[in-house]
């Protein structure tokens, strides 16, 4: 298969690393074609700590992946999450040459709108617009051709520390795989699970992994909002091994297999066997005990989820409610304990609009995955940021940000 037939995703999370190769149909969808995971053990709460466990990792799920889909990854789009992670919103206002906006002008109204103070050890990773407005005519999404002397545009900017994103491409660079584009991971998973409906009436996105708990908003088809928190199900684990009593790698088992976020929901004559450590005998404990451990935990990160929202001012704008995805989200009763706290709607999403192998993921923990995976379609469709056909404006900034990078670390 040719090289330039491919698009593959990466996901390096907390506790798995996930390849996803896919390359696009006749009919515009995304063809899933193979996918490799394996344990993560270089990362801690979404940041790179060991390069030389990541690096092994990476090439673990990427050889699999490999061998499911019958070729040669050299290419990936890689996600970025982790407390370091910060979003702002920004404004710009240019004057209009010629009576017509032009592209040129959208490229200077974003230049005008990217002109925030930044520390030196941060790093812009997107600019997203969320609307033009050209003279008072506000709501526009592209206003490429239309009359008028003022342009102006609300961004959303994410930027990261430059450590952590070089560390993500180090890491791929050692495992002989080039970096084509980093995505921040709330957005790459956005692209897989939310539906048009959704980003329009405003809906927002908590993405539940091993290490973090990402946050995206959207309101009026455009994103408002983005968060990290550095909490997720790896903090559940380790409640679990510390309350049970039991190694963490069987504490994540009984975590995946019987664990419940609401203990209500649990009925009294269910038990559970739980390994014991230094070659005890295993145990055998009541349901509901385990429960009792998830519940607060579960509670804590989704009240925090809930603030979140709440500091953000847009929460009364999210009347599609809430979607929670990731692996974490698959707990039992996670959804209905979202719906008590946020008072809203709540739903859990799963990976949609794809094709071939659609079956192997199918869950919630490959959302990222194959967001990277059709965040990585549309760039190449479009050309960005990578287009050679475009030399000036922000993104030819973008493309040299990222040639940076990739100097810095050669």
């Amino acid at each position: 298969m040719a090289k330039s037939d491919l698009i593959v995703g990466l996901d390096i999370g907390t506790t798995k690393i996930c390849a996803v190769v896919g390359e696009l149909s006749e009919t515009g969808l995304v063809d899933i074609v193979g996918i490799g995971t394996s344990v993560s053990t270089g990362l801690r709460k979404g940041v790179v700590v060991n390069i030389e466990q990541t690096v092994q990792s990476i090439r673990k799920a990427v050889e699999d992946a490999e061998l499911m889909a019958g070729c040669e990854i050299r290419a990936v789009y890689v996600g970025i999450a982790g407390s370091h992670i910060m979003g702002i919103n920004s404004h710009g206002v240019i004057a209009v040459k010629g009576g017509e906006v032009a592209q040129r002008d959208i490229e200077r109204a974003l230049d005008a709108a990217r002109a925030v103070a930044i520390p030196g050890d941060r790093e812009v990773i997107h600019i997203l617009p969320q609307e033009f407005i050209v003279d008072s005519q506000r709501g526009i999404a592209d206003p490429l051709g239309m009359a008028g002397v003022r342009l102006e545009v609300k961004v959303h900017i994410v930027t990261g520390a430059v450590s952590s994103a070089q560390n993500i491409i180090r890491s791929c660079h050692r495992s002989q795989l080039e970096v084509a584009d980093i995505a921040l991971e709330s957005l790459a998973s956005a692209k897989a699970v939310l539906t048009e409906e959704e980003r329009e009436i405003g809906v927002a996105l908590v993405d539940m992994g091993g290490g973090t708990t990402d946050i995206a908003i959207f309101a009026n088809g455009a994103i408002k909002h983005t968060a990290v928190l550095a909490l997720g199900g790896q903090n559940l684990s380790n409640d679990i091994a510390f309350g049970l009593r039991t190694p963490v790698a069987s504490a994540e088992k009984i975590k995946i297999k019987y664990g419940c976020a609401l203990a209500e929901m649990v009925r009294p004559d269910e038990f559970v066997e739980v390994p014991s450590v230094g070659g005890r005998e295993p145990r055998r404990l009541s349901r509901q005990v385990l429960a009792e451990i998830c519940e607060p935990r579960m509670e804590e990160i989704l009240a925090l989820v809930g603030q979140t929202l709440e500091r953000s001012g847009y929460k009364k704008m999210i009347g599609a409610g809430i979607v929670l995805t990731g692996g974490t989200s698959l707990i039992e009763g996670c959804q209905e304990l979202g719906e008590q706290i946020f008072d809203l709607p709540t739903r859990i999403a799963y990976p949609r609009c794809v094709g071939g192998l659609k079956d192997v993921v199918n869950s919630p923990k490959y959302s990222t995955a194959v967001g990277l995976l059709r965040y990585g379609t549309e760039k190449e469709a479009t050309g960005r940021p990578f287009s050679r056909d475009n030399e000036s404006g922000w993104f030819n900034s973008v493309l040299a940000r990222m040639k940076k990078w990739f100097s810095d670390i050669s």
